[in-house]
């Protein structure tokens, strides 16, 4: 239904042959199971799409970010799921752009060829959400480590990890600090650490996630795995949080337009009283309302990319684009739904199972809410709500 975007055509077409040997048997046995979707992965990996955004120095393939989110809306589109992988891309950001050479060479060559998996990113935590200044996860400094004690939660793919990017707090929190100061990014063996003072307990949740509660022992870690400088890890984390939101939003927009392709070809397919469905306009306006607001929420992304690769740190941006491409997926979603009628809640079509996916955006990794109050205090300039 859709035309092709112009601009990476060839990995458009690489990414949708790739994910056509993942047909939605093998999604659904994975659902069913709650399995880590590992083939998947591997051929992700042997033809170099989650180092898209490595350098080509280290391995990688080195392009901009608008490249990796076409990799992963293509994905989206053809009914795949690109949660098992994308954090391994997005986590770049903060690895590019305030790591060490020293740690560039050692990680980053080996995350481009699979020999190392960097998917787990350690920010939430039970007490404080989405309060990052409030966590309460610490690093102290003895000799040449960290010792680290405390929790995360929500930490997807931990268990399918090498590396884990932990944000914790290296200093106290005192009167007249701000409460994102004194946190630092710190880079986790996770081959090392579990078992020795890092526990992994996996959470059950309505979609196949694979996330987990990680728990924080007196687990000691070098103090030469800080990125960048020790207290200024929330500024580096926004780096790879603004990623996150424009390629998650890229994930939706894949999603949108899956479901407007499925409900658009059901509905000129399905018979009923001697008419295809889709000739009721109580079919066709709901679908083309959502086909307008994922166009709509597109340009938003693209508006976002082209920010985020001029050097800038699109913060408002990133979280309309998050937010609008979200609510265009759930709206497509639906749409999709309802032009089914029964049939959308028949595992066998791949709805029901793609609709608990795109609903996971609405909350996540920001909710709706939080962009409405940034929106509202960083761009508008109205008081401060929390």
């Amino acid at each position: 239904m859709f035309d092709t975007a112009k601009n990476y055509t060839d990995i458009r077409d690489a990414i949708a042959k790739l994910c056509a040997q993942f047909p939605g048997e093998y999604w659904r046995k994975l659902d069913r199971e709650m399995a880590y979707p590992t083939t998947f992965i591997e051929a992700l990996t042997t033809d170099g799409w989650l180092s898209v955004l490595i350098p080509e120095e280290y391995g990688g393939s080195g392009l901009p970010l608008s490249a990796a989110a076409a990799v992963l809306e293509e994905m989206q589109r053809a009914g795949c799921n690109g949660a098992a992988c994308h954090a391994q891309i997005y986590t770049m950001g903060t690895i590019l752009r305030h790591g060490s050479d020293a740690q560039k060479q050692q990680y980053l060559p080996s995350i481009a060829d699979g020999t190392l998996r960097l998917q787990a990113f350690g920010v939430t935590e039970p007490t404080s959400g989405t309060d990052t200044g409030a966590l309460r996860t610490t690093a102290k400094v003895d000799g040449d480590d960290f010792v680290i004690n405390g929790q995360k939660i929500w930490t997807s793919r931990a268990e399918h990890s090498d590396l884990m990017m932990l944000l914790a707090r290296t200093t106290p929190l005192t009167d007249g600090m701000k409460k994102t100061q004194g946190l630092s990014v710190i880079l986790v063996d996770l081959r090392d650490a579990v078992g020795n003072g890092l526990t992994i307990k996996p959470i059950k949740t309505m979609m196949n996630h694979a996330t987990t509660e990680v728990f924080f022992d007196n687990l000691r870690v070098p103090t030469s795995n800080l990125i960048g400088e020790e207290g200024k890890g929330f500024k580096y984390i926004l780096t790879g949080m603004n990623a996150e939101r424009i390629l998650i939003a890229a994930e939706c927009i894949g999603d949108a337009k899956w479901f407007i392709d499925k409900a658009v070809n059901y509905a000129g397919e399905r018979t009923v009283f001697d008419r295809p469905i889709g000739q009721n306009q109580g079919i066709q306006f709901p679908l083309a309302k959502a086909y307008a607001n994922m166009r709509a929420a597109e340009l938003m992304v693209n508006d976002a990319l082209a920010l985020y690769e001029s050097g800038v740190n699109p913060g408002a941006e990133a979280n309309m684009a998050k937010m609008l491409a979200a609510d265009a997926s759930f709206e497509a979603a639906n749409a999709c739904i309802q032009t089914h009628g029964g049939f959308g809640f028949a595992e066998e079509y791949d709805i029901e199972r793609k609709f608990r996916e795109t609903r996971l955006y609405q909350v996540a990794p920001i909710s709706t809410n939080l962009i409405l109050s940034y929106l509202s205090e960083h761009v508008l300039g109205l008081p401060r709500s929390y």
